[in-house]
């Protein structure tokens, strides 16, 4: 089990400094709106994966009006402690692990995982393609450190490649050798993102539908489909079918980075026919999915980030998130809420819970 049991703050969000310390099985982070709660949160989510969960600008996590920031957590992984230190300061990131650094960022990917469900997650179903392609990568990249770096080299080159078809409407190359090196590279990297994408949903499928029978009190069922160009012929094979096209519109239109993931109820599309209730209760399977599927790949649990959730569920859906996240199968739980009588109620007199009180 991965616990986090302390973690000071400096210049992140609005904490000047700050020290807390997490104790109990689940701690519940407590005050009025615009107190820090979720950025307490986010702290330990930055400890896990280096980067914020809500903002992909890092200058976005310093206090306004400093040039930087600093993180540190003492977490236990199972056999010994930790001291994990993260620190940003005017563009440049340093990770360090009890005192040395990190020489890559991703040697930490995976040794520290948390699960975070948020209000505004509700995107992953609503918004578009990328937000999902976003999430799977997030949960590969850790469990599979060749995944990330065939993404990060597949991602490099589609930059360079769309900027070579660019290069082209002003000055066109007298010959394709370094279009015939990005494609080559890139048909290497797709292939194996392709196989592990779709590998990944034939292991996660049954977890995504038990949390949902689970949640839902087993009255629909629901389906994940993967949706790829790579299903109907190799990225090499759409390079050159596509490739006056691609000329035409500057930018690559075939390849991994158009996947998509169809979610279903019904055997129909939950973004355009669900209720708010049924996409709740699949977005909450999602991520307890997310939780399990990492759970069995790193053989450990992860932490379980749960920020302001309570207020908008039912009290049907609630009791079934409580009874799961309190069974066999997960670990810490850390949640904020603006009232603290709301989470006592709910976890009832009896439960080993504390509170941090901003």
């Amino acid at each position: 089990m991965n616990t986090i049991k302390k973690i000071s703050l400096f210049q992140f969000r609005n904490y000047p400094t700050g020290i807390f310390s997490f104790e109990a099985p689940v701690c519940c982070i407590t005050g009025p709106n615009g107190s820090g709660k979720t950025n307490l949160l986010d702290a330990v989510y930055y400890l896990c994966y280096t980067k914020s969960y809500f903002s992909s600008y890092q200058q976005h996590s310093a206090m306004t009006g400093t040039e930087g920031f600093r993180i540190e957590g003492n977490f236990f992984n199972g056999s010994k402690d930790e001291l994990i230190s993260c620190k940003w300061k005017l563009g440049k990131k340093e990770v360090f692990v009890d005192g040395t650094e990190y020489e890559k960022l991703t040697d930490h990917i995976g040794k520290y995982s948390s699960v975070m469900i948020a209000p505004d997650d509700m995107e992953l179903i609503n918004e578009g393609s990328e937000l999902r392609r976003k999430w799977v990568d997030s949960i590969l990249g850790q469990v599979d450190k060749e995944y990330l770096e065939h993404l990060m080299r597949y991602q490099r080159i589609l930059l360079q490649r769309n900027a070579w078809l660019k290069m082209q409407a002003t000055k066109p190359a007298s010959d394709r050798v370094e279009l015939e090196y990005y494609n080559n590279e890139m048909d290497i990297a797709a292939a194996y993102i392709y196989r592990q994408r779709n590998d990944f949903i034939t292991s996660f499928l049954p977890l995504l539908q038990d949390f949902y029978k689970r949640l839902s009190g087993g009255k629909e069922s629901v389906s994940l489909i993967y949706e790829s160009d790579l299903q109907k012929k190799s990225f090499a094979e759409w390079q050159n079918e596509s490739f006056q096209y691609d000329l035409r519109y500057q930018r690559t239109l075939r390849g991994i980075h158009k996947d998509d993931w169809a979610f279903l109820l019904h055997d129909i599309a939950l973004k355009q026919f669900g209720s708010q209730g049924q996409k709740k209760s699949f977005l909450f399977a999602l991520k307890l999915a997310q939780y399990a599927y990492i759970s069995q790949q790193l053989k450990h649990l992860p932490i379980l980030l749960l920020d302001d959730i309570f207020e908008k569920l039912d009290q049907n859906r609630m009791e079934a998130l409580l009874s799961i996240i309190r069974g066999p199968g997960f670990g810490q739980v850390l949640l904020t809420d603006t009232h603290a009588s709301r989470i006592k109620e709910a976890f009832g007199a009896d439960a080993d819970i504390e509170f941090i009180y901003l």
